[in-house]
C-alpha cells in the first residue's frame, strides 16, 4: 500500500478519534454530527488539493474510507426493514378503529404527492429563470457513454411498463425476497404486509383476544430490541458523516461543477425555494419553523452526506418521535412512505427541469398549459415507487421523459455533477417526508406540542 494512503488513513482515524473523546466528555450529538462534517470537509478539501480529485491515490484512499462512510449506511440498511416492519405493525395494534389507519395513510400520501407536484412547479420555474437549454450542454465521452447507458436501461426497465403496472409493483408477491430490499418498492411491499400483519392482529384481537395479547407483547419486545440496534446504529453517525462527507469532497469534480455552474445554481434555487415552502407549511399550521428546523437539522446532514433516503429511515423517524413529537404510528409511515413515494427533489424538481430543458431540442414549447398541465399530472403519478437511493432520480426521469414523449439519452448530459446535485434533493425529499408526517400528526390531533417546544429534546437525546 502506497505510504501517502497510510497517512490519509491514520489521519482519518485520529479524526475518529477526536470524535469518540467528544462523546466521551458528553457533547451533544448534534454537535458531534456537524463537527464529523466540518472535519470531513476539511480532509476532503485537503486531499483534493493534494493529490487531485482524479489521482491514483484519492481513489485508494476513499476505497479504504468507504468502510467506515459506506459501512455505515450499510448498518443503517440493515435495520430499515425490520425497522419498518415491527413499527408499523406496533403502531397499528395500538389504535381503536382501522379507520384511524386510513386518515393517516390518505393524508400522508395526499401532502406527499401534492408537494412533489408543487416541486414540480418550482423546477419549471427554475429552469424559465435561468433559462436551462439541453443544447447548449457541451458533450463529451462520458455524456454519451452515460446516453447509452439511459437508453439501455430505459428499454429494459422503463419501456412497456404502464402506470398501472408500477402500482402493483407495490403489492408484495413474496414478502422474504422485498425483505432483502430487492426492488425500488421493497419498502412500500413491506409497509403493506405489516399493515395487512396490524390489521390482521386487531381483527383476532376481538375473537382471540389471549392470542393477539400474546403475539402483542412479542411485538413489542422485539421492537424494544430492534430500537436499542437502532440507537447503537445512530451512535456512529458523527464518524459515517466524516468519512462520507470527505471522500464527496476529495472525489467531486470541481471543474464539472464550474462548467455546468448554471444548471448546478438552477437546481440549488429551486431545491432552497422548495425548503422554504416546507418551512412556511409548518408555520401555517402553527408550528415554530425555526424550531422544527434546528430539531431535523442532524437527519438533513447525514440525507445530503449519504444520498440515501432509505438508508435515512431510521433517523427520520426517531427525529420525528423524539424531537418533533410526532406520533409513533405516523412519524413510521410518513418516514417509510417518504422513501419511496412523493420525493420533492428527486421525482419532483429534477425530472420537471430535464423535461423544460429536452423539449426544446424535439420542437415542443416547454411553457404551454399544455406541456405543463401533463408534466406536473405524469410526475404526481410517477412519483410512486421511486427508489430511496442514489440512482431513484435518474429513473424518476426516465419515467417522465419517455411519458412526455422526450429523448431519455440527453438526461446523461449531466453526469458530471448528478453526485453533487443529488446530496441536496436527498436532503430536500427526507424534510419532505418529515413535514408529511408533522403535518398529519397535527392534522390528526395526535402531535405531541410539549415535545415539539422542548428545545432539549433532540434527535440526540440522552442515548446518543
Amino acid at each position: 500500500m502506497d505510504l501517502m494512503v497510510i497517512l490519509n488513513i491514520v489521519i482519518l482515524l485520529a479524526l475518529i478519534g477526536l470524535l469518540v473523546y467528544m462523546q466521551r466528555k458528553h457533547v451533544s450529538f448534534s454537535k458531534r454530527v456537524f463537527t464529523g462534517l466540518g472535519l470531513g470537509v476539511l480532509l476532503g478539501a485537503a486531499l483534493q488539493w493534494i493529490y487531485g480529485s482524479g489521482s491514483e491515490i484519492v481513489a485508494m484512499t476513499t476505497d479504504w474510507f468507504n468502510i467506515v462512510g459506506r459501512g455505515y449506511i450499510n448498518f443503517l440498511m440493515m435495520i430499515v426493514v425490520p425497522l419498518v416492519m415491527v413499527s408499523i405493525i406496533q403502531a397499528i395494534t395500538n389504535l381503536e378503529k382501522t379507520a384511524q389507519l386510513g386518515k393517516m395513510a390518505g393524508w400522508i400520501i395526499g401532502i406527499l404527492i401534492t408537494t412533489t407536484m408543487v416541486a414540480a412547479l418550482i423546477g419549471v420555474g427554475a429552469a424559465a429563470i435561468f433559462d436551462l437549454n439541453a443544447e447548449e450542454i457541451t458533450v463529451g465521452q462520458a455524456e454519451q457513454d452515460r446516453a447509452a447507458s439511459l437508453e439501455e436501461r430505459y428499454s429494459t426497465q422503463v419501456e412497456g411498463v404502464s402506470t398501472p403496472q408500477r402500482i402493483l409493483n407495490f403489492i408484495p408477491s413474496n414478502i422474504f425476497f422485498d425483505m432483502t430490499g430487492q426492488r425500488s418498492t421493497s419498502v412500500i411491499a413491506v409497509v403493506i404486509f405489516s399493515i395487512f400483519v396490524g390489521i390482521a392482529v386487531l381483527g383476532v384481537r376481538r375473537k382471540n383476544p389471549e392470542q393477539a395479547e400474546m403475539f402483542t407483547k412479542i411485538v413489542n419486545a422485539i421492537y424494544a430490541v430492534v430500537m436499542r440496534i437502532v440507537t447503537l446504529v445512530l451512535r456512529l453517525t458523527p464518524y459515517g458523516i466524516l468519512a462520507l462527507m470527505a471522500n464527496m469532497i476529495a472525489s467531486t469534480d470541481f471543474a464539472g461543477i464550474l462548467e455546468l455552474g448554471k444548471f448546478v445554481l438552477a437546481s440549488y434555487v429551486a431545491l432552497g425555494v422548495m425548503f422554504i415552502l416546507h418551512l412556511v407549511l409548518v408555520g401555517v399550521f402553527g408550528l415554530n419553523p425555526i424550531n422544527y428546523l434546528k430539531k431535523v437539522l442532524p437527519v438533513l446532514t447525514f440525507a445530503f452526506t449519504s444520498r440515501s433516503s432509505a438508508g435515512t429511515i431510521p433517523l427520520n423517524i426517531s427525529a420525528q418521535k423524539n424531537a418533533l413529537g410526532v406520533e409513533q404510528g405516523v412519524a413510521n409511515m410518513s418516514a417509510s412512505f417518504g422513501a419511496t413515494m412523493g420525493q420533492n427533489g428527486c421525482a419532483g424538481i429534477y425530472p420537471a427541469m430535464l423535461a423544460v430543458m429536452i423539449a426544446p431540442s424535439v420542437g415542443i414549447d416547454p411553457f404551454s398549459l399544455e406541456f405543463l398541465v401533463q408534466l406536473v399530472l405524469i410526475i404526481g403519478i410517477s412519483s410512486f415507487g421511486i427508489a430511496g437511493v442514489g440512482g431513484g432520480a435518474t429513473f424518476a426521469a426516465l419515467i417522465v421523459l419517455s411519458s412526455m414523449g422526450l429523448p431519455v439519452g440527453l438526461a446523461g448530459l449531466l453526469i458530471s455533477i448528478e453526485a453533487f446535485i443529488d446530496m441536496g434533493r436527498t436532503a430536500l425529499n427526507v424534510n419532505g417526508s418529515m413535514v408529511s408526517g408533522t403535518l398529519t400528526s397535527r392534522i390528526l390531533g395526535n402531535f405531541n406540542t410539549k415535545v415539539f417546544n422542548d428545545k432539549t429534546a433532540i434527535e440526540e437525546a440522552k442515548s446518543l
